[in-house]
């Protein structure tokens, strides 16, 4: 027999497990279906900052917010951007404001699975197919890649980029942004690299030069994770040997000609694979006509580029909204996803506006000038400073 799930949840990822606590914490059960095989089933990335006013005030939704600001990382709030050379050209320190703390997405992840009961993720659940009932209105067929089939009243969409719900209520699809990724770590820098980790400093580092960027974090085992960015065509990376780590870090560093050594470091040192990643997004304002029975959340909604800080703060306050509407809305559904969609619409066509200037701004002929007076349109600027140098 079909089981039958009223509330399902496809992704468990920042937004659906959030979706989860939320209506959790209003008494409402949903089930979340998840491909990975158990929690630890992949690394889950590097650090997040997370904003007071859209994914703290989700964490606050779900009660998690207390124990959420003892796992966040002191001085993830710091901010430097240099240039090409290695000079400082900008510096905002870590004051304990809290308004973007940072946190490892591994330990954010974690904090929202220990708030649900066992038996809401379902581990090793991979969707196939998600297709409407021809007889009941709203309702959904799920089938996984074993052959197993629910139905469910209530789908939420939190499968991320490439989203098998998504086509449900929209054709959009993904659009390469332009800027591809490489992205790598430097383990127990602060030990082994010192000089790398000075040139970092204890939060986020923008390191530009036109069509080519470093972005990276400290993490808090001293750990330095990065990506090095660059404006390529979409086959870039095809043209590179990722799995010959010689010829993919000559390749990498071919790019960094004429840097300052302490910035071609963060590639030299470089302790895991370069792993190449191209960026896209759905279109600034995608949006979709009401469909009975299924919404989106996340970036299965209104993916972007990261250049913004936008994205999982999005996530998270979309599954706040959400989960709020449907628990206010309990014999109404389907006002609730249309009260949900009609905020959630507006919210991300700005978010997405704003990644995709920033996008323009970090990449531009003359980066980092125009990010540097971006942020020095917020307070002064200190003074520029020499280069930090590799040992």
């Amino acid at each position: 027999m079909t089981e039958h799930l009223p509330i399902a949840i496809i992704g468990g990822g920042l937004g659906g497990l959030t979706t989860a606590v939320v209506l959790h914490r209003r008494g409402i059960h949903a089930t979340i279906l998840e491909l990975e095989p158990d929690r630890a089933g992949r690394t889950q990335g590097g650090m997040l900052d997370i904003h007071d006013d859209s994914g703290q005030l989700a964490l606050k939704a779900a009660g998690l917010h207390e124990k959420f600001l003892t796992l966040v990382h002191p001085g993830g709030e710091s901010m430097r951007i240099r240039d090409h050379t290695g000079r400082l050209l900008h510096s905002d320190d870590d004051e304990g404001q809290l308004e973007r703390p940072e946190i490892d997405r591994g330990h954010l992840r974690d904090l929202l699975l220990d708030a649900l009961p066992d038996d809401v993720v379902r581990w090793g659940n991979k969707v196939t197919a998600v297709i409407p009932d021809d007889g009941v209105p709203g309702r959904h067929h799920i089938r996984l890649g074993d052959g197993t089939e629910y139905t469910t009243d209530l789908l939420i969409g939190a499968d991320g980029a490439w989203s098998r719900v998504r086509p449900l209520v929209s054709d959009a699809q993904p659009v390469y942004s332009g800027i591809s990724f490489v992205e790598a770590d430097v383990l127990n820098a602060d030990a082994r690299h010192p000089a790398l980790a000075a040139t970092m400093g204890p939060g986020m580092l923008f390191a530009l030069g036109g069509a080519t960027g470093i972005l990276g974090h400290k993490e808090t085992d001293g750990s330095i994770h990065f990506y090095l960015g660059h404006r390529a065509d979409e086959t870039w990376v095809d043209n590179i040997d990722f799995g010959d780590r010689a010829a993919s870090t000559r390749a990498v560093l071919r790019l960094m000609e004429g840097w300052a050594e302490d910035l071609r470091g963060f590639i030299v040192h470089a302790d895991t694979p370069l792993i190449p990643r191209r960026i896209y997004a759905l279109p600034v304002g995608h949006r979709w006509d009401r469909v009975p029975g299924v919404t989106l959340l996340g970036d299965a909604a209104h993916l972007m580029s990261p250049f913004a800080g936008e994205g999982a703060n999005l996530a998270l306050y979309d599954a706040f909204q959400l989960a709020t509407s449907i628990a206010d809305c309990p014999e109404d559904s389907e006002a609730a996803l249309a009260a949900y969609e009609n905020d959630m619409f507006a919210r991300a066509e700005d978010a997405a506006g704003l990644s995709a200037r920033m996008l323009e701004l970090i990449f531009a002929s003359d980066a980092p000038r125009g990010l540097v007076d971006a942020f020095a349109s917020f307070g002064p600027a200190q003074p520029d400073q020499e280069p930090q140098h590799v040992e």
